[in-house]
């Protein structure tokens, strides 16, 4: 792989991901890029662990981005750091999880390129690989999944998505950023034809202090996230790999607690 990890090369771009949460993830080369770095401009959800890897001079810029708030729209954040690479700069572009899955790393690499700027990707590990190594959640399994595949849960016109093929027997479907959108998942697949008791995951914060890794059935999801209180960071995973898991039971501890409130 060409590097851009020159430290007489100035004016450049590196796209890093930082991985889940947890900084012992980091790959050895984002660790490089980071202690090179003049400028971090870095996603809200990474931990201050992983920033304080680069140097105490770097200057650290936060463009984090919530559901209904972003601190700068794709477009400006592009525009920072073609500016500051322009300026001479090394700019290392911290982002959660991977670059290239669901990161917006591909916009970011069309920016600096339109800009006639090298660029740099070093990858991170994704979400669904670190919570679900956490949660011994096997993504695919010779017995039960030889397919998987990754969505997001929060994109305007869910509905009209075409999920159809993704989720059911012998199959793994890992949906990003899909808390606020639970239910609405759960009725989405149903009406795709997945089995309504097929299993289901929930985790949250995998790999940072607090996280949890819970399971129900594909039809109480919603009602799952509602009574648990989940918050994002969280990741859902739809399939049958879900009852290898260590994950918590949470429908079967609902009805003991129903049981002993009956008797």
């Amino acid at each position: 792989m060409a590097t851009l990890l020159d430290p007489d090369a100035r004016g450049r771009v590196i796209l890093v991901g930082a991985g889940p949460g947890d900084p012992g993830l980091l790959t050895v080369r984002a660790v490089e890029a980071l202690r090179c770095a003049d400028v971090v401009v870095h996603d809200g959800l990474v931990d201050l662990r992983v920033l304080e890897i680069a140097p105490a001079s770097a200057q650290r810029i936060s463009v984090a981005k919530t559901r209904a708030r972003h601190t700068l729209p794709q477009e400006a954040i592009n525009a920072l750091i073609v500016a500051h690479v322009k300026a001479g700069s090394v700019v290392v572009r911290l982002k959660g999880g991977d670059p290239f899955i669901f990161g917006r790393g591909g916009e970011e690499v069309e920016a600096v390129r339109a800009a006639g700027l090298a660029v740099e990707v070093i990858p991170g590990v994704s979400a669904a690989l670190g919570c679900a190594a956490e949660a011994m959640l096997p993504l695919t399994h010779r017995d039960h999944s030889s397919a998987v595949s990754f969505v997001a849960g929060q994109c305007k016109g869910l509905t009209d998505q075409d999920w159809s093929g993704l989720a059911g027997q012998g199959r793994t479907l890992v949906i990003y950023m899909g808390v606020a959108t639970a239910s609405d998942i759960a009725d989405k697949l149903i009406a795709d034809g997945v089995a309504p008791d097929m299993p289901v995951a929930v985790l949250e914060k995998g790999t940072l202090p607090g996280h949890r890794a819970l399971r129900t059935m594909l039809t109480d999801l919603g009602e799952m996230v509602r009574r648990e209180k989940v918050a994002s960071p969280a990741i859902i995973v739809v399939g049958e790999v879900v009852e290898l898991s260590d994950a918590e039971d949470k429908l079967t501890s609902y009805a003991r607690i129903a049981e002993g409130a009956a008797s």
